[in-house]
């Protein structure tokens, strides 16, 4: 008996009901919830070869060209499930079986407040020119961060917002703003290509999904240099990490130049992680936040070692700083509100010890 749209809509409804991200599926095994960053399996009869296949043709039916499961390997994509949530899904094979992981989408857009992230990511979303970049790693929430921020500038200025994205989740209706939301591999073979198209679409605002390779990069700050205001994303865990990381992409000839367009364009990195917490939703997003000032810019260029921009986000914490925060600063924040247990906190603290004074002195 073939499995029907009806049997993977109960599926994805059962995960939803259960707040769970993810939904995991393998040939031969039942499927498991991605629940508060726990694995849990469904209590469900095991997947066949032929369920599995199913689900691929039903996932994959808008694809504009006809899935060869022969010589499939990998695929990415996304879809919709009227009236429940979109999802996107990664399709890969494995000891020469199909798995396939499911990432569920609100079909409501969060907003920042929804998120509780916090409030100086606002004042980052009314940038008005420069290079946004919010880093993490894989399943840190990095895409619902920048679609709350997208959000906050479609209601909040009248612009033209171009999105590049692997594949489209939110989907964004013009309010304030006008957006044009392509889908890489639908609308345009891939990320540079679409990125020099857009410079010709006159945009005020450019998402790329992911900055993946120099030349991306270099197009990016380009767009940034002229006006535009550029927001990516990367897989670093820090502000440390991105910058070395993004540096390190260039040729050691070309590392000055682009050292210097970095600390002028570079605005704010955003590096998160998601913690288990005491919500509904049962995640927590802890943010590293760096906004760049005349001290970070030095450390770009080298004037001042690249390990001191800790010490510069730190002193940006409070009224009189910059709004800039270390990790273990936000997790604090997190603890006093009581969205995160002390155990969950102490185990994502980098300095356990600091943390712990902190409690003391307070």
């Amino acid at each position: 008996m073939a499995f029907s749209l009806q049997n993977f809509t109960s599926l994805i409804k059962v995960a939803a009901q259960n707040n769970a991200s993810d939904v995991h599926i393998r040939s031969n095994e039942s499927p498991s919830l991605r629940i508060s960053s726990e694995l849990i399996p469904v209590q469900s009869k095991p997947f066949s070869t032929s369920d599995i296949e199913d689900i691929i043709k039903i996932i994959t039916k808008d694809k504009k060209f006809e899935i060869d499961l022969d010589h499939l390997t990998e695929l990415d994509g996304g879809m919709e499930i009227e009236s429940l949530c979109r999802i996107r899904y990664n399709i890969f094979k494995y000891n020469g079986l199909f798995g396939i992981v499911l990432r569920l989408v609100k079909l409501q857009i969060p907003t920042i407040d929804q998120l509780n992230l916090p409030a100086v990511i606002k004042k980052i979303s009314e940038t008005q020119r420069g290079l946004v970049l919010v880093t993490g790693a894989t399943g840190s929430g990095k895409s619902t961060t920048l679609t709350a921020m997208i959000d906050h500038m479609n209601r909040t200025r009248s612009s033209h917002i171009v999105t590049l994205e692997d594949p489209i989740e939110y989907i964004h209706k013009n309010i304030k703003s006008r957006v044009s939301q392509r889908e890489i591999g639908t609308d345009t073979p891939d990320f540079s290509v679409a990125l020099r198209s857009a410079l010709r679409q006159d945009p005020d605002i450019i998402l790329i999904g992911e900055m993946r390779d120099a030349e991306t990069i270099s197009i990016a700050l380009k767009a940034a240099e002229t006006g535009h205001l550029v927001l990516s994303t990367v897989h670093t865990t820090n502000a440390i990490s991105t910058l070395s990381r993004i540096i390190s992409m260039f040729p050691h000839e070309e590392q000055d130049e682009i050292k210097k367009r970095l600390a002028t364009s570079l605005k704010a990195t955003i590096s998160q992680r998601m913690l288990k917490a005491n919500t509904k939703s049962g995640i927590a997003i802890a943010q590293e936040i760096m906004l760049t000032s005349p001290g970070i810019r030095e450390c770009i260029l080298g004037e001042e070692p690249l390990n001191r921009i800790i010490n510069i986000i730190q002193e940006g914490k409070g009224r009189s700083g910059t709004g800039s925060q270390s990790f273990d600063q936000h997790i604090m924040d997190l603890y006093n509100d009581d969205y995160i247990t002390k155990e969950t906190a102490l185990a994502a603290v980098e300095s356990e010890s600091d943390f712990l004074q902190m409690l003391d002195f307070e």
